[in-house]
């Protein structure tokens, strides 16, 4: 095969999308690819990695010559099962409630779930993400699930044997796969579906109670009735995703392995119950903090999209959420510095203009116009190092950072011009020298050569004479028979962490010399 797309894993998986599509024979003029948008804690940077990817599907669809739409669709009828870490107690009295059914704790949005879906469509706005929003309790007010909800409340006999079969649970042989919300006592999840009329189309319950989080919530006793077609109920999640796919007619959508048995059942909902072959999937895995636990609403590790577009470009995260699909991703916020600086890696590779066979370049290439969402700018920006930036602006005068930043650039010969997304980036910078102060430096890894130059070099630094410091670079290199350049490349890895950067002798009498030796010091 060759080379598909843009050669990025997003143009593999459309491609594999559209195949999928041609042998199943349905119509190609409208491929809807999906999202689920958690409505029940603070989205976090994992959760706006769903809906980034399904966008960039969305792209990579287009791009192939096939009309696409992104549905970024909110799980608003869920119910409260924890109250997330640092929200207020008086949340628990709302466990078991319908999230669009809770007041929002922050006094700014119709309801809690519309103010948590809110914060992810935010990061998908600020990020330039398109999509088309749709709302769970809108759904099931306007009766979208209808057909589906009857099709699969006439077959619960055979959808609660297969998800034994599938999963090993049995409650579904003893209960329907539907969630009525109490009349009395408002709540989802407590009420039991213990009968369905097919005449009437209604769901009877009796308000028992459950098992939420390993803590049993008691029902109120309340023993109704809810017409399956109305706002008064929901689809358990175990059917929900194949109801939702068969009345949007969506053809693709990823999925966490943490709901891999969920999705085995849907999909044979989908494909046996509602006649509607499922969609392609791609299965991911999770964010882990650097402890190594998964990023959790409820668990109070949570990270946000809004946390890192602080202190990064949109671009930076996106990289983040694009660079792969497959493996286990451990996140910090230690990490937003180096990816600030391989986007500019990027941008080189892909403004260099050069024809390549190289698979990697061809990559990275495709993987530059994804995180600039297939529209590229026109030229590249001016590239300055971000620890480089950072340590400027910890010691720029307050007020006048950008204009001293500047200042100093244009004095290490760096930048002549100034152009907006420069101006960002010391911005964003700043942000971060208010916040953490300096950028975590990486011991870099030399030879001893190496630090022979390195230790002549810090014998010599002995005057704040910027030439001086500058010749001496050169005459250390050439003593040595090493190019200078490879010894320059050395010392900006040590000092900045990337390989290049500003004129060196400046650079070290602004830093200090004192202070270089002692970095340098630490390499002998």
């Amino acid at each position: 095969m060759g080379i598909i797309g843009k050669g990025t894993w997003i143009d593999l998986v459309a491609h594999r999308v559209i195949e999928r599509e041609k042998s199943l024979g349905r119509p190609l003029n409208l491929i809807r690819v999906e999202s689920g948008i958690g409505a029940s804690g603070i989205p976090h940077v994992g959760s706006l990695a769903d809906a980034a990817r399904a966008a960039a599907v969305k792209l990579a669809l287009e791009n192939l010559g096939y009309k696409s739409e992104f549905i970024a669709f909110s799980d608003d009828m869920d119910g409260l099962r924890k109250v997330p870490f640092g929200l207020p107690s008086w949340l628990n009295d709302y466990l078991a409630f319908p999230v669009s059914s809770i007041p929002d704790p922050y006094k700014c949005h119709e309801n809690y779930g519309a103010h948590m879906s809110s914060m992810l469509i935010d990061a998908m706005d600020k990020c330039g993400i398109q999509y088309s929003f749709m709302s769970g309790r809108e759904a099931y007010k306007k009766g979208i699930y209808d057909d589906q909800i009857a099709k699969i409340l006439d077959n619960v006999d055979a959808i609660g044997k297969a998800i034994e079969e599938i999963t090993g649970q049995t409650k579904f042989q003893f209960q329907l796969p539907y969630f009525p919300i109490c009349e009395k006592c408002g709540r989802i999840y407590l009420p039991k579906a213990v009968k369905y009329e097919k005449e009437t189309r209604k769901v009877l319950y009796r308000c028992e109670g459950a098992e939420i989080r390993k803590k049993f919530l008691k029902g109120c006793g309340y023993e109704g009735e809810v017409k399956a077609s109305s706002l008064n109920g929901k689809l358990a999640w175990k059917v929900e995703f194949a109801a939702r796919w068969a009345a949007l007619d969506i053809r693709y959508e990823a999925y966490g392995k943490d709901i891999a048995d969920s999705v085995k059942v849907n999909d044979w909902v989908a494909d046996n119950i509602l006649g509607y072959p499922h969609p392609s999937h791609v299965r991911y895995e999770m964010f882990l903090d650097k402890g190594g636990k998964k990023i959790s609403k409820s668990a109070g590790n949570v990270f946000t999209p809004q946390t890192w577009l602080n202190y990064g470009t949109p671009q930076s995260l996106l990289l983040l959420l694009f660079k792969r699909i497959v493996g286990t991703r451990v996140l910090s916020i230690e990490d937003i510095p180096n990816y600030m600086d391989e986007v500019d890696q990027l941008e080189d590779l892909y403004f260099a203009k050069k024809d390549t066979k190289d698979m990697w370049e061809i990559k990275a290439k495709g993987l530059y116009e994804y995180i600039n969402l297939l529209n590229p700018p026109e030229k590249p920006s001016q590239h300055v190092s971000y620890s480089l930036l950072v340590q400027l602006c910890t010691v720029a005068p307050q007020g006048k950072e950008l204009e001293y930043v500047v200042n100093k650039l244009r004095r290490y010969g760096m930048i002549k011009d100034l152009d907006d997304r420069l101006i960002q980036k010391i911005q964003l910078a700043l942000n971060w020298a208010k916040d953490m102060n300096v950028v975590e430096r990486k011991m870099v890894q030399i030879n001893e050569k190496e630090k022979r130059l390195i230790s002549e070099f810090v014998n010599s630094l002995t005057s704040n004479d910027p030439k001086a410091i500058q010749y001496s670079v050169f005459e250390i290199a050439k003593r040595n028979q090493v190019e200078p350049k490879e010894f320059f490349k050395t010392l900006y890895k040590i000092f900045i962490g990337t390989e290049s950067g500003p004129r060196l002798g400046p650079y070290l009498v602004d830093l200090g010399v004192d202070k270089a030796r002692e970095v340098l010091k630490t390499y002998l």
